[in-house]
């Protein structure tokens, strides 16, 4: 289903400028597929797709030319750069960030498929990282660590 409507995504914005999240929901939801806004910029961040101007002028969504910006070590830069400290709270970790990078981080979070981390929110310099149990908090802010120092 997600690798469906992922290629579905990559089709819409290959024949059409879709500058909004909203207008590829809309977009998705008119070739069946049920999502929410979360799902479609959860798929915008996991295909890498940018933002650069179309022929009208206007922003419209792209997929990444080079696929080599979506490999380990520039996630692996961004994790070193962007992070500025994780506190365990619970099941969850906060992750403060550098301001405006949190998003990136987020993404590169996800890219690492870590199995006790199930999932994360980001806003401008925090994130919130969901883990499975509160007792692997220390483990997974570990694995980030090790795993962005390599």
């Amino acid at each position: 289903m997600k690798n469906d409507r992922q290629d579905a995504i990559l089709e819409i914005i290959g024949r059409k400028d879709i500058e909004t999240q909203e207008e590829l929901k809309t977009e998705l939801e008119s070739l069946g597929f049920s999502v929410t806004q979360a799902t479609v910029s959860r798929d915008i961040r996991e295909l890498g797709l940018k933002k650069e101007q179309g022929k009208n002028r206007k922003l419209r969504y792209t997929a990444a030319k080079d696929k080599s910006l979506m490999g380990s070590d520039s996630y692996k830069s961004v994790l070193k750069a962007g992070i500025i400290s994780m506190v365990p709270a619970g099941n969850l970790i906060v992750v403060k960030t550098v301001s405006g990078v949190a998003m990136a981080v987020a993404a590169a979070l996800d890219r690492m498929e870590i199995d006790e981390l199930i999932g994360c929110i980001a806003g401008d310099d925090t994130i919130f990282l969901a883990v499975k149990e509160h007792s692997y908090t220390e483990k997974v802010i570990s694995e980030i660590k090790n795993r962005s120092n390599d």
